[in-house]
């Protein structure tokens, strides 16, 4: 039997003259029955609405007679979202649809963007649905009387799960709901005379394709939600995509130059040109400066009709943008992943990635902001900033063809989260030890929180734990009564102001001296200008004119040349998914198999990397050795990514170092790494050693051959952030960057030395080897690796493999008055070949020795 809501939407869907997919019906099977889960749907393909709309049939069902008169009805439905861009999108669709179907609702939206008077509003009278982030959420659960605000919560969506998924503002969530979660069962009051709700809450999460669905509705509901609860459904909507290459002339020449992508500007622009809407996709802010830059420069026709978006900009510019977007103002926007999510801009026919995005899912997702509704076929170019990355663009297309997608790895035991939402929990109605702890313990993240641990946390937010206790700046939480509470107005504003769990340079406003705000640029960046140096920020080239109070003072300039900012973090490596497909396609390059049309491209590239060393097959693991007069070059092609190959080149060149000791200067890309010496390398010698490539004594040796203290300081700095360990300021009284580095610093020596077991010193070293190093990865490289032939090249002069990386290593230099491209270009003539090229010279005619390990 069709009930009335049911006959409600049906007939809103009827107006807008739009079919009900299989997959929202049977969503709203699984809400109407009471199921949590997850719904796994491709973007443009209607899932805010397989959500939305349920929920709103179960309210018509509740209130037949009476919904289009049912006000006041306090906070329904919770949406999280990861991006504050996403809300306004969202927000206005389910207006639109309430508005239609004549339901009285307010949809609000709480973020960092919300002015004051806007969460004053917020407080007085809740809207029926509140679109938020993981960090807004957070705040909420630290103001007074926040049960009263969640009394009435039915459902919590959480969008775009797989993005907060692995990642600490994912734990965030996870932490959040279950105290959600905590507010409904009344076995559990984390503070006494709560009233509790004991009617089931909904928990819902939106994912697009990743490899391990199953897990992240695992993480997403605890692992204390019933079984018989819990419903998969998924959209296996045919979605239609397009994704072409974008190929350059001169194939060998690319290899090393153009490493930003420009010089296929013109093939670019003759796409943009052909299509309604593009958006050219780039993968660092920096880079999205560089094309703006270019594209203005070199097709001034196209000013008024371009715009930029990423996360640096003014609010009000980006959102001048995405209504520019929606209102077909646009014709192409150079953007970063802050146009990643999400947001419907119907315009957009085309999309135009700038480089390699280094996985198979964050490329599925920005080809989907092309043809975003039902039915539309989605359009994506793929240019290459250098040659060998075409093979990526095969490695793409070929994964996407056979499914394969990155799983995300939830993240576990982030005490500088847990420490943090603690506090937030004092700072508000406080908490009972006990309770809380039952609560931690059914997420995902804590699931192996031991007692003692948690009691090490209590102890550092009440006492400032073994080693802070003399300085009343860490005791924070008072106990009453077995109530963790905290008292202090200081502390509690001052907490407030910290909450979040994402860190970065400490940022610094930029502004015209006439007025209006462009944005926002790290510290690190403008502390290298002086008054008059030119720079180009959102799309402008401007002239500095001073720093006062934490902001950046600028005025227009009519120079051409200035410098672009950059910003930490910018490289991404390459995910292990990727890495896989590439070594296949890599392997069908070895046996001549030339199907796609980017290794038909590539062929005289291969062609030379065989002439000169070798193609290795898969079962092959190639390692390259040249002289130069910079010294004795070893380069190896594990093609794993950067960070296992960071990893590897330490610990080889430790290995290599115990034989004969040596000074290594290391440099990498994501396909290898080199390792350059002044001395004569006895890696022959490493190859007869079955340990070389073996995983016993991985973690001793990577401690050896790194400075691995160096780089749990560098994660220890974000830990201290997040667990309240520092305080980065007030609004407009920023701590200024290098205290706070020297503050995390000091408090860094200090537990190593008088507390080596500190929780949080322990978790700085695992996140360096798991993070930054990806020691899982490096595992199974080095597995992988020891059930190969080792092909061992003898060669004249740089290949095509080796080349890109030997740029990469220019980095290494620190004095210099050439700019990039001359410095590449003097190389190029350095190594260059024979005049007859055909006639190898004698030291490339000696035959490449091969071994298989153990021999």
């Amino acid at each position: 039997m069709v009930s009335k809501g049911q006959k409600v939407i049906q007939q809103w869907y009827k107006q807008k003259q739009w079919k009900q997919f299989p997959f929202q019906k049977e969503m709203e099977e699984a809400y109407l029955s009471g199921f949590s889960g997850l719904l796994n749907a491709p973007t443009g393909s209607g899932k805010t609405f397989a959500l939305f709309l349920p929920f709103l049939v179960d309210f018509i069902n509740k209130y037949p007679d009476t919904y289009t008169t049912q006000k006041n009805n306090g906070l329904l439905m919770l949406w999280i979202t990861p991006l504050r861009a996403l809300t306004n999108d969202i927000r206005k669709a389910m207006q639109e649809v309430c508005d239609d179907i004549g339901l009285p609702w307010r949809i609000m939206t709480r973020t960092g963007d919300t002015s004051a008077a806007e969460k004053a509003a917020l407080k007085r009278k809740l809207p029926e649905v509140l679109l938020t982030t993981p960090e807004s959420l957070h705040l909420m659960l630290a103001q007074k009387e926040y049960p009263k605000v969640f009394q009435g919560l039915q459902v919590m969506v959480c969008d775009e799960w797989h993005e907060l998924l692995g990642t600490k503002r994912g734990v965030q969530v996870e932490l959040g709901l279950s105290r959600l979660k905590g507010l409904r069962n009344p076995n559990v009051s984390l503070v006494s005379n709560l009233e509790s709700n004991s009617s089931h809450l909904r928990i819902w999460g939106i994912s697009a394709t990743i490899g391990n669905l199953e897990q992240a509705a695992e993480v997403l509901l605890g692992n204390d939600f019933p079984p018989e609860q819990i419903r998969m459904v998924r959209a296996n909507v045919d979605k239609k995509l397009v994704i072409e290459s974008v190929i350059p002339e001169n194939i060998e020449n690319y290899s090393w130059a153009g490493h930003i992508g420009v010089k296929l500007l013109p093939q670019v622009m003759e796409i943009v040109a052909k299509s309604k809407t593009t958006l050219i996709f780039t993968n660092t802010r920096s880079q999205s400066e560089i094309w703006y830059h270019a594209i203005i420069d070199n097709y001034p026709e196209y000013a008024g009709i371009m715009a930029m978006h990423h996360g640096s900009l003014d609010n009000e510019l980006r959102n001048w943008v995405e209504q520019a977007l929606h209102a077909e103002a646009l014709k192409v926007v150079v953007c970063t992943s802050s146009l990643d999510l999400g947001v419907d801009f119907r315009p957009v026919d085309t999309v135009v990635q700038v480089g390699s995005p280094k996985g198979v899912a964050r490329f599925m997702q920005r080809a989907g902001r092309s043809g975003h509704h039902p039915g539309a076929i989605s359009k994506a170019y793929f240019v290459p900033t250098h040659s060998l990355e075409l093979l990526e663009g095969a490695a793409l297309k070929s994964a996407i063809t056979k499914g394969v997608f990155e799983s995300r790895d939830p993240m576990l035991l982030t005490f500088d989260v847990l420490i943090q939402f603690m506090v937030t929990l004092a700072v508000s109605e406080g908490f009972r030890a006990d309770d809380l702890y039952r609560e931690v313990k059914s997420t995902y993240a804590f699931a192996d929180l031991r007692r003692d641990e948690f009691g090490q946390l209590l102890d550092f937010i009440t006492n400032g734990g073994k080693t802070l206790a003399q300085y009343d700046e860490f005791l924070k939480v008072e106990v009453e009564d077995g109530l963790f509470k905290v008292n202090s107005r200081r502390v509690a504003m001052r907490h407030r102001l910290s909450i979040g769990t994402i860190t970065s340079e400490l940022s610094i406003r930029v502004k015209w001296l006439s007025g209006g705000s462009l944005g926002t640029l790290e510290e690190g960046f403008i502390s290298k200008l002086k008054p008059g140096d030119t720079f180009w920020f959102a799309g402008r080239s401007l002239e500095f004119v001073k720093v006062k109070e934490m902001t950046a003072f600028v005025k227009k300039s009519t120079k051409t040349k200035g410098l672009i900012p950059s910003w930490a973090g910018g490289r991404m490596p390459l995910s292990s998914q990727l890495s896989a497909v590439f070594r296949d396609k890599l392997d069908e390059v070895a046996h001549g198999i030339e199907k796609d049309v980017e290794v038909k491209a590539l062929k005289p590239l291969f062609e030379l990397q065989a002439k000169l060393s070798h193609l290795p097959q898969s079962n092959e693991f190639l390692i390259e050795s040249f002289k130069s007069r910079e010294g004795h070059h070893l380069l190896f092609y594990p093609f794993e990514g950067r960070l296992v190959h960071e990893g590897m080149a330490s610990l080889l060149a430790y290995r290599i170092s115990k034989i004969k000791p040596a000074s290594f200067s290391i440099a990498m890309n994501d396909y290898g790494f080199e390792l350059l010496t002044d001395e004569d390398i006895p890696i022959e010698e490493a190859l007869e050693d079955a340990d070389f490539f073996s995983i016993n004594n991985l973690i001793s040796d990577i401690q050896n051959s790194l400075n691995s203290n160096e780089m749990a300081r560098r994660r220890f700095r974000d830990i201290a952030h997040i667990g309240g360990l520092v305080f980065t300021g007030y609004p407009g009284q920023p701590v200024k960057n290098k205290h706070l580095q020297a503050s995390t610093s000091l408090l860094f020596d200090v537990f190593n030395e008088y507390e080596p077991d500190n929780i949080l010193v322990r978790q700085a070293y695992n996140e360096a080897l798991a993070l930054q190093l990806e020691e899982f990865r490096l595992r199974a490289a080095l597995q992988r690796i020891q059930t190969q032939s080792i092909v061992l090249k003898t060669i004249e002069r740089p290949t095509p493999f080796a080349f890109p990386i030997l740029v990469d290593s220019l980095g290494r230099e620190r004095l210099t008055t050439e700019t990039m491209e001359e410095r590449i270009a003097k190389m190029a003539r350095r190594y260059g070949a024979d005049e007859d090229t055909d006639k190898p010279s004698p030291k490339s005619r000696k035959p490449g020795i091969v071994r298989k390990k153990g021999f």
